[in-house]
């Protein structure tokens, strides 16, 4: 049976399960879930997941949501490196996959909420916000540079889960203009990613058609 992904082609979180799943190999069938027509918060999606997030796995009876829990049911079901080739390793990836839900991509996720999310519903943004979820960006930014320094990923010598929770927020850091360009290591960290895995540069492809049709479509300039 085929692992369903339900998820909007413009979320960034769909956007790190369908490269894990890409880099893994793994068969799998994409469930278009359009965000902006509040297909999320159906019925229907709302036995999948009750907070009305995307994505959401299905694997026969196994449902999960959360990018981060799917990518990690991913990788042990297909005995990946991508959670680590050695223990010491896959501790570390939990580590960094953490700090990284609790300390990163929130803040990215909320600039993109002000910034961009807003115009859709014609509020502007609270600039408040935008400076709190700054300086916590910065923050965040600071300590990735410094370990970034001298290393081509983030743990060890490979590319791990790790890379991709953190690599997120530049799904939309253009549209949002989070700081993340003061960081120069962290930069060509992600621009290595993108060079260097070809499932990452896909789906910046596919995130950014979409994000960037339906803010054409919304009469939205940036």
């Amino acid at each position: 049976m085929t692992i369903k992904i339900y998820g909007d082609p413009g979320s960034g979180s769909r956007r790190r399960v369908t490269s894990a799943a890409k880099i893994m190999g793994i068969d799998i069938e994409r469930v278009n879930v359009d965000l902006f027509k509040g297909e999320s918060h159906t019925p229907e999606f709302l036995k999948l997941n009750p907070h009305g997030l995307t994505p959401v796995l299905q694997d026969g009876d196994i449902v999960i949501w959360e990018a981060s829990a799917i990518n990690l049911y991913l990788a042990e079901k297909m005995n990946s490196d991508l959670l680590g080739r050695t223990q010491a390793e896959r501790f570390e990836v939990l580590q960094w996959m953490f700090w990284s839900g609790e300390q990163w991509r929130i803040f990215g996720t909320l600039t993109f909420d002000e910034r961009i999310g807003k115009r859709f519903m014609g509020q502007p943004e609270d600039e408040s916000i935008v400076q709190l979820a700054f300086a916590k960006i910065r923050a965040g930014a600071a300590v990735l540079d410094a370990h970034l320094a001298g290393r081509k990923f983030i743990v060890g010598d490979h590319l791990t889960l790790a890379d991709i929770d953190i690599a997120a927020p530049f799904s939309q850091s253009a549209r949002s203009k989070i700081p993340l360009s003061e960081f120069p290591n962290l930069v060509a960290w992600q621009q290595r990613l993108l060079d260097t895995v070809p499932a990452w540069a896909e789906t910046k492809r596919e995130v950014d058609e979409r994000i960037d049709t339906a803010l054409a479509g919304a009469g939205i300039a940036l």
